[in-house]
């Protein structure tokens, strides 16, 4: 029997459709229309698609979209200069700067200069702090957009064992620390996982990942992870995105992988949806932040 696929964009759409009944809720009540802000430097073609589906996101939901366009021959201090005008424009609540960036920036000293109040992808130091200390303003967008899945599904990750290949800044450091904390924001049985995190120099990673109830791919490598590293019935998550010679495909070989687990994600159709809109509720949660109720 293959397993069940866990349909990311689904799930996607019905956070959307939440977060829009929120948004207009709040905005009702306090005539601000919460807005997000995407600084695009240069004319990566990757680049230019993520940008336009998460302003087609926004409007679905009901949140405004700012796009700053920046040519590729900007600057350090020109990408400086944007972010921080936005930081003091009191119309935009969240802000992104579209990653990778052009050759010859520094991406770490433009997303620490992002005001930690508008750090609507989490990737300020301030943020990431307050993640470790389980007191999080802002939770990263692919990580929390996991934990929503495997909430909506019905799996639980309280008393799991969980394996992530891969740890990026990005998703396998931060979904490490989101899926040991005691609770979540839809509550402790998606949280309270026994969490190992694999990466290229850990010894029989094969092994390590066959003891996996919930097995996280987020290593970059187009289908890594075979059958022979899953635990038969286990959760397989794969936040890999690989352009190939036969498209697109994830970190995990589906076809050959989904005989053996009992839940898998699909590339794409998967994470990636996911993570746009967490990315949203992000963004409504720092107008939230920043326009406190008055009571």
């Amino acid at each position: 029997m293959s397993a069940e696929i866990l349909d990311g964009r689904a799930i996607a759409r019905q956070i959307q459709a939440e977060i829009g009944t929120a948004t207009s809720q709040w905005t009702e009540v306090r005539g601000i229309k919460p807005c997000l802000a995407a600084v695009l430097v240069g004319d990566d073609p990757a680049s230019q698609v993520y940008v336009r589906n998460k302003q087609r996101a926004c409007a679905r939901a009901g949140l405004e979209s700012r796009l700053v366009r920046l040519p590729t021959s900007a600057c350090q201090a020109d990408v400086l200069k944007t972010v921080d005008a936005l930081n003091h424009d009191a119309g935009v609540h969240g802000i992104l700067v579209q990653l990778p960036l052009p050759e010859g920036l520094d991406g770490t000293c433009v997303l620490d200069a992002i005001d930690p109040l508008k750090d609507v992808d989490a990737f300020h130091p301030e943020n990431v702090g307050r993640i470790a200390q389980g007191r999080p303003r802002f939770l990263p967008c692919t990580p929390h957009g996991i934990q929503q899945l495997l909430h909506r599904y019905g799996i639980v990750v309280s008393g799991k064992r969980v394996v992530i290949i891969g740890r990026s800044d990005i998703v396998g450091k931060p979904l490490a620390l989101l899926l040991m904390q005691r609770t979540s924001t839809v509550g402790p049985e998606s949280a309270n996982g026994t969490v190992t995190v694999c990466h290229s120099r850990s010894p029989d990673l094969a092994g390590t990942a066959r003891q996996a109830d919930i097995l996280v791919a987020a290593i970059g490598r187009p289908k890594y992870v075979g059958p022979e590293m899953v635990k038969p019935g286990a959760t397989v998550i794969d936040v890999g995105i690989n352009r190939t010679d036969e498209g697109l495909v994830g970190d995990v070989d589906f076809e050959a992988v989904r005989q053996v687990a009992g839940h898998i994600t699909p590339v794409p159709r998967g994470v990636g949806p996911l993570t746009v809109s967490m990315l949203l509720y992000n963004t409504l949660q720092a107008a939230r932040l920043q326009h406190p109720d008055r009571h």
